[in-house]
């Protein structure tokens, strides 16, 4: 009979101790989850608004081209395509550099620093009167804007779980996309001070986008935590649920906190990294000459007029 007692009672502590554990574990995630909201609301929107900004930058040139940039600067044949093409040669190329630096150099001061420099170039594009100038531009934007995305990436790596991340960089490919529609509606709106100052309306594109551009990498400098130690929007228990994560994340990679050598060659040796790698080329290629020629394809090969080709490209922009 005591025997019998003492296994109830067991049973009972140990249900308890279930129960409790149980709990802890509902009130753990509901922290972790309201802490993710917060994220959501203090990262998340930053990451978007450079993306959008990015892509404004780099597609006005459809835009501008429309508005007879192509005239005033005097340019002939495929000279157009050379200066879109020549952007993203050195896109490429400040990439995988970026990727192994951003991180040394802390994500507060690069992410500024780049959208600055990129901004600067914006709004020099707006006074250039050659081919040769217009080139010189588009290699400084490729350069500077395809600093950004590995920077981002890596930035959100340290703010969010793994299987959180594919959502939040699903976001950026959302603000890419209606980077296209704000496009369209700014420079319909920008066409319309054709003249002022003696500037045609496509100088004032780039000259008022470059200016956004670096207004938003000043704010940056505020709004770009360091790490979640200095985040300004999280208190300290945000902050001890971060080093939480934090640590559980470097468990998870071993140790190491980041990706070594094997990894990598691990990846190049996967058939499935090879056959995502084909496909984004393919995707990419249309989307971005879609996007980037679109306004042309509408004046010209449409006949639309140059104001109905800005905002035209709305709809189909907001479809991607």
């Amino acid at each position: 009979m005591a025997s019998s007692a003492d296994d109830e009672k067991h049973g009972a502590e140990f249900q308890e101790y279930v129960n409790d554990e149980s709990v802890q574990v509902a009130l753990h995630k509901k922290t972790e989850a309201a802490l993710v909201r917060k994220l959501d609301c203090f990262i998340a929107p930053v990451m978007m608004l450079l993306m959008l900004i990015s892509y404004l930058d780099r597609g006005n040139i459809g835009f501008a081209a429309t508005q007879g940039m192509t005239e005033d600067i005097g340019l002939k044949g495929t000279e157009l395509n050379t200066a879109v093409s020549v952007f993203y040669i050195f896109y490429i190329l400040a990439e995988f550099p970026t990727s192994i630096l951003v991180k040394r150099l802390q994500f507060n001061r690069v992410i500024p620093t780049i959208t600055f420099c990129w901004g600067i170039v914006c709004l020099c594009t707006g006074f250039i009167h050659s081919f040769a100038s217009l080139v010189v531009t588009r290699i400084l934007l490729g350069f500077f804007e395809g600093c950004l995305f590995p920077a981002m990436t890596l930035f959100l790596c340290n703010w969010y779980k793994r299987e959180e991340l594919a959502v939040r960089v699903s976001y950026l490919f959302i603000a890419s996309a209606l980077s296209g529609a704000f496009g369209g509606l700014l420079a319909w709106a920008i066409l319309y001070m054709d003249g002022v100052s003696g500037y045609p309306g496509w100088r004032w594109l780039y000259i008022i986008e470059g200016i956004i551009t670096v207004v938003w990498a000043a704010v940056c400098i505020f709004v770009v935590p360091k790490s979640y130690e200095t985040a300004y929007f999280l208190n300290d228990e945000d902050k001890a649920l971060m080093k939480q994560r934090a640590d559980h994340m470097e468990a998870y990679s071993g140790g190491s906190g980041h990706y070594g050598k094997k990894d990598i060659k691990e990846a190049a040796h996967d058939i499935k990294s090879w056959i995502h790698g084909v496909i984004q080329i393919g995707v990419v290629t249309i989307l971005y000459g879609f996007g980037t020629f679109l306004p042309i394809i509408i004046k010209n090969g449409f006949h639309y007029s140059t104001v109905q080709a800005q905002y035209l490209v709305i709809p189909g922009k907001t479809k991607h």
